[in-house]
């Protein structure tokens, strides 16, 4: 078990900031609400804000009145706060929008090889034969805690089916970093950068699946998820900064630091729970905490990333502007250092 300092009444106080200042962002139905919503979410299941849930709750009735757009991979990210209303309130017209993004994901998404989820952010074939880390907080995550939460068997097989497949795509095996994306038709990891937030993505979901599965070993998929995730998690210790932080090109010492892919590795390292980790644990505590505004922004968390074509493309993604993704990736490290004392 990690053995943590931190003042707990202090982490309370931010995680309300970040709340409060997330909920006034007016973001729509995509992915940068999608992990935004799932860490408002994680906040409330900590700390048991009812006005939290109520926020959320106000916000998706809305939206749905209003009308909600088609599916891809990226919107499919906001079933993950769905699922929570669902569990708070069975109010079943929540359920029912989280059962058609599990039908789009299982029937009708664009796939490829061994049903290999292609990343999706529009109607469109926006990058055939492509699969990027992304996909897997967006898409495969979320269809594996449904999968658990019904007990059904075809869906769990087929969250760990692409488990499997995107660690042998984007998992560097002499590194243990994880690339950004795969490109099937050409048989490569394109640019072959191994970006910060994509390394989040791949350790943070993977340190989620034990949790989901009570019986998890007995699922073959899950070695390679738990050796895929150690692994991982040994090499990124080695390249955290000084400051306790990541880089947005995770072995590149001259590229920026970068706080939502270091909320969602140090985030990974707390539900893995190994001792070892804890001092890189309680280093990205201070580090994430002095990159949190008075205002409840997480600072210094890049823009929205395509797999770049080279080095300057990450590195010269503005950090500047506040991001869904990178208030949900705080609010879910924040939430996770409370889980044991909340």
């Amino acid at each position: 078990m990690l053995k943590l300092n931190y003042d707990k009444e202090e982490i309370l106080k931010v995680i309300d900031k970040v709340v409060r200042k997330t909920m006034t962002m007016d973001l729509t139905w995509d992915w940068p609400c999608g992990v935004a919503y799932y860490g408002v979410c994680r906040a409330y299941k900590i700390t048991g804000n009812k006005e939290y849930l109520d926020m959320l709750i106000k916000w998706t009735d809305e939206y749905i009145e209003l009308g909600l757009p088609h599916w891809t991979v990226n919107t499919c990210a906001m079933g993950h706060m769905l699922i929570t209303l669902y569990e708070e309130t069975g109010d079943q017209k929540y359920w029912d929008i989280v059962m058609s993004k599990v039908d789009y994901i299982r029937n009708h998404a664009l796939r490829f090889g061994d049903n290999v989820l292609q990343h999706t952010v529009s109607s469109a074939n926006d990058f055939p034969e492509q699969a990027w880390a992304d996909t897997l907080f967006m898409a495969v995550f979320f269809l594996l805690r449904v999968g658990s939460k019904l007990n059904d068997q075809d869906i769990i097989k087929d969250a760990l089916n692409q488990y499997y497949w995107h660690i042998k795509y984007l998992q560097d095996p002499s590194t243990g970093f994880w690339y950004h994306g795969y490109d099937n038709v050409n048989k490569s990891n394109m640019s072959g950068f191994f970006w910060g937030r994509a390394n989040a993505w791949a350790v943070y979901t993977m340190s989620q699946v034990k949790s989901l599965l009570k019986e998890w070993y007995l699922y073959p998929q899950c070695m390679d998820v738990e050796c895929a995730l150690r692994d991982q998690l040994a090499s990124l210790k080695v390249v955290q900064t000084e400051n306790g932080l990541w880089r947005t090109v995770i072995n590149d010492e001259d590229s920026y630091e970068e706080v939502s892919a270091s909320c969602g590795i140090a985030a990974a390292m707390i539900n893995n729970n190994n001792p070892l980790h804890t001092k890189y644990v309680q280093k990205s505590l201070e580090g994430i905490l002095k990159n949190i505004s008075e205002d409840g922004r997480a600072l210094n968390v890049s823009g929205g990333t395509a797999v770049m074509k080279d080095r300057e493309g990450y590195c010269n993604i503005p950090k500047g502007w506040s991001q869904g993704w990178g208030q949900g990736l705080a609010l879910t490290f924040l939430s996770d250092m409370l889980k044991e004392e909340v």
